[in-house]
Formats: structure tokens, C-alpha cells, sequence
């Protein structure tokens, strides 16, 4: 069953541009680099894919690429959030006509709703698209946290079948788990080992767009419950981690990328590139850990 497969490291893709279009043969090149470096898993059209500066087609056209070039490899959950329940839909069911294996849905975001909103928007996707949903809880991007109470109450949907947790609280990880058996996917990179110390079973990765091999490694060791050897890469991995958010993602692992030799192209406006500063630490980071142009 699917929600077995989704553990261990699984990669929130960037959407790669050129002179403002989508770059689809490099889209292609950044899957298969991924996939050759052991990733358990495929995420696009999230946060890092800039899925918010994307139309409805660009959007459709990320996911069925990536399925088209992952051919079962290794799953897809296709981001298709929405703040309207109806336009969710519209992208739930797309990703399911061309063969996502699941999809990531973000809480509605900017009109707020309530909890019983919240419940009540993705009880009716669950209901309606027959594809596993990923809940995705990040309030810093939605103004509005979905209780670990309302989590409780969609886990019993047999289509909801894990969370990404991004509210950078390890307690709210723990009470969601102290109240249902659903897997957590931790959705910070910075706290993906000590969201697995809890009970966490991976993580959607923003860093692993440069160094999949090493989220892989870690997140594995992880669930081996080796906590020592894990925490080594943990420590080692965690300067660059951080330098890849002083100014918003994607735009500091869009910069990483051009370093390391994977080059995805320009943001979308209203994204802005890093400024200098940030830029020097992502460069010092990298040369660290010995990856600039290594690809």
C-alpha cells in the first residue's frame, strides 16, 4: 500500500524557467538525477515549485511530466492545493487521470477558514477524487494551523494518508501522533531527524534538490533507528540547510543549484533572487561540504 511506501527522503522539486517558460527538458534531467541518487520519492508543484506564479496548465503539465518520466520508479505525489475547495478538485483529479500515485494539499490559504473548514475541504476531496492525500500544515505560508484534533478526524478517511508537518513545533508532531496512527512527514529539512526521533517517518526535502544521496542517507539510517550515524550527517548537513532559507524559498535553493551545476534558471516574479550576503553564505556552505559544480 502507498502509505507504507512514503518514507524516508522525498524530494519538493523546483520548477525550473527559461526566459519565463517552463523548462521542460530540464525538468526531465532533474528527475532522473534524482532518481539515480536513490530518492524515495517525488513532490512537484509544492512551495519550492512555485506553484503559486504557475497557470492551471503550467501546473498540470509539471505533474504529468514527472509522472511520464518517473514511469513507476519511485512514487509522485503531486502538489494540488488550493484555497478553493473547487479548484483543488479540479487538480486532484488531474493528477489521479494521469497516474500521480498521490497528491500533497495544502491548507486553504489567505481566506482562513475554520477548523471545521478546514475538516469539511478535505473530507470532500477525499471523498470525491479517489487519490491518497498527503495533508500539508504549514501556517507560516497559509495563515491558518490545522489542530492536531482536525488531523485525528481526517485520518480516519481510508484516502488521507499522511501529513507533511511544517509548523516547526516538534509538539505539534507529537500530539498529532499522540491521537492517530498517521504517518508524519516532516516538512522543515532542519528538523527532519529530530521529527524521526518521535516516531516521523521522512521528509519532503527542499535540500535534497542538490544532495539527495544525503537526505536519502540520512533518513535511512533514521529508520534503521541508528540515531548516532545519522546525527553526524544531521550536524554536517545543517549550515547549508539553513543558508537555503535566509531569503524564502525557493529562491536560496534555486541559487545552490546554479553553483552545483544544476542550473534550474530564473524565479518568478514576485520572487527575487538571494541577495548578496545570503549569497556568500550559500557559496561558503557549499564549498563546504565540496559541491560546487560537482554535478
Amino acid at each position: 500500500m502507498l502509505q507504507g511506501a512514503l518514507k524516508g527522503a522525498l524530494t519538493a522539486m523546483v520548477s525550473p524557467f527559461r526566459e519565463g517558460i517552463l523548462d521542460e527538458s530540464r525538468l526531465r534531467e532533474q528527475i532522473e538525477f534524482q532518481i539515480s541518487n536513490g530518492i524515495d520519492g517525488l513532490v512537484p508543484v509544492g512551495t519550492t515549485g512555485e506553484s503559486p506564479t504557475l497557470d492551471f496548465r503550467e501546473h498540470e503539465r509539471v505533474i504529468e511530466i514527472t509522472v511520464e518520466t518517473a514511469k513507476g520508479r519511485v512514487p509522485v505525489v503531486a502538489g494540488t492545493g488550493g484555497n478553493a475547495t473547487s479548484e483543488a478538485m479540479i487538480l486532484h483529479q488531474y493528477a489521479r487521470d494521469v497516474g500521480a500515485d498521490a497528491c500533497l494539499s495544502v491548507n486553504p490559504y489567505y481566506n482562513k477558514p475554520s477548523q471545521e473548514g478546514l475538516y469539511h475541504h478535505f473530507m470532500t476531496l477525499a471523498d470525491k477524487v479517489k487519490l491518497p492525500i498527503v495533508l500539508y500544515n504549514i501556517p507560516g505560508r497559509t495563515g491558518i494551523t490545522m489542530s492536531p484534533q482536525t488531523v485525528a478526524r481526517l485520518a480516519k478517511h481510508p484516502n488521507v494518508i499522511a501529513i507533511k508537518e511544517a509548523t516547526g513545533l516538534l509538539d505539534m508532531a507529537s500530539e498529532i501522533m499522540s491521537l492517530c496512527d498517521l504517518p508524519v512527514l516532516s516538512g522543515d529539512d532542519s528538523l527532519t531527524l529530530p521529527l524521526m526521533s518521535i516516531g516521523g517517518r521522512g521528509v519532503i526535502s527542499v535540500a535534497s534538490n542538490v544532495i539527495p544521496a544525503r537526505i536519502k542517507e540520512m533518513t535511512k539510517l533514521a529508520l534503521e533507528n541508528n540515531f548516532t550515524d545519522a546525527s553526524v550527517i544531521h550536524r554536517e548537513l545543517f549550515p547549508f540547510i539553513k543558508s537555503l532559507f535566509l531569503d524564502g524559498n525557493p529562491v536560496g535553493i534555486k541559487y545552490a543549484m546554479k553553483l552545483a551545476g544544476l542550473d534550474t534558471g530564473e524565479l518568478r516574479l514576485p520572487l527575487w533572487e538571494a541577495n548578496d550576503a545570503t549569497k556568500q553564505t550559500i557559496e561558503r556552505c557549499l564549498k563546504e561540504l565540496d559541491l560546487i559544480s560537482v554535478h
